[in-house]
């Protein structure tokens, strides 16, 4: 197309033009009524149901020692925020790039973003959780997280998953046509995007450690094939070990791969105490019910 400069970055794509194409292009419109619904609904609806009428969902505690090992860092509440922008211009990527090829896919990764507030809520529904996390209300973002999260929905961290399920559907989309090798460089941007925003919220406090580990567990259980242990340990490894907003990590060395080896037990954890043919929540549930305050 002429005068059409490729994005270097999915970075670059516009979430407002992405958001507005897809709104007034009537092969989206049904995935995106479904997909949002499933949001309000299994997020903030059933949260701030909670949040007001409590006691009737137990809430656990999940927070862990080692948070203490991850220091409390405002200035990542940006990174933190981009998580819903981050499978949105992922989305807009694939139609600037590709166009009509992707749509049966953009429509599909839509309808599956939906899907995983569904499978999440199902731990939800049953039990709650919480962490500690400092009230501090010095930046916008903040008292906008204070304001809009009652912080109940700690465990599985919708966060890790949504931004897991992003980078490994864009690039099975891209490798669905022919493009992988193509888009090499987005497809690592992505995948780098998504351990940083993981950081991100146990930097500003939004997780703990456990909730990684069961994000993980649940995204393995939601799409096994995109997300198998090999994946999910290989996503782990990396944490704690690349510059973000052009600094290197904020945890020393040591610390990062206790951090790292302990999340990786608990997910293989989870994986090991889920029978075969059992509910894939049943580890979570026997997490929480024992951390219920």
């Amino acid at each position: 197309m002429i005068g059409y400069i490729m994005p270097k970055k999915v970075a670059d794509v516009s979430i407002f033009s992405t958001i507005f194409k897809l709104l007034t292009n009537a092969l989206f419109r049904p995935s995106i009524v479904r997909c949002v619904k499933s949001i309000f609904y299994n997020f903030f609806f059933r949260q701030y149901r909670a949040a007001l009428f409590p006691g009737k969902i137990p809430v656990s505690r999940v927070d862990h020692e080692l948070d203490k090992k991850i220091p409390f860092t405002p200035a990542w509440m940006g990174v933190y925020g981009e998580f819903t922008a981050f499978w949105i211009r992922s989305i807009g990527f694939l139609w600037e790039e590709l166009g009509e090829r992707t749509a049966d896919a953009a429509r599909d990764f839509l309808d599956s973003m939906g899907a995983l507030y569904c499978f999440a809520a199902e731990v939800y529904q049953k039990n709650l959780s919480t962490t500690r996390r400092p009230r501090y209300l010095r930046r916008p973002g903040f008292i906008l997280v204070h304001v809009f999260d009652p912080h109940l929905m700690c465990i599985p961290s919708l966060h890790v998953m949504v931004v897991i399920r992003t980078y490994t559907k864009f690039a099975a989309i891209l490798r669905s046509l022919g493009e992988e090798e193509r888009y090499a460089p987005q497809i690592a941007e992505l995948k780098k995007g998504a351990r940083d925003i993981t950081e991100a919220i146990l930097y500003v406090k939004q997780h703990s450690v456990n909730c990684i580990a069961a994000a993980m567990y649940a995204m393995t259980c939601f799409d096994p094939v995109l997300f198998p242990p090999s994946e999910a340990e290989e996503f782990v490894s990396r944490l704690f070990t690349e510059p973000v907003l052009g600094e290197p990590p904020l945890v020393d060395q040591q610390d990062g791969e206790i951090i790292r080896k302990y999340i990786e037990n608990l997910y293989r954890h989870f994986l090991s105490e889920r029978p075969a043919g059992e509910a894939w929540d049943m580890p979570l549930m026997n997490f929480l019910m024992s951390r219920q305050r």
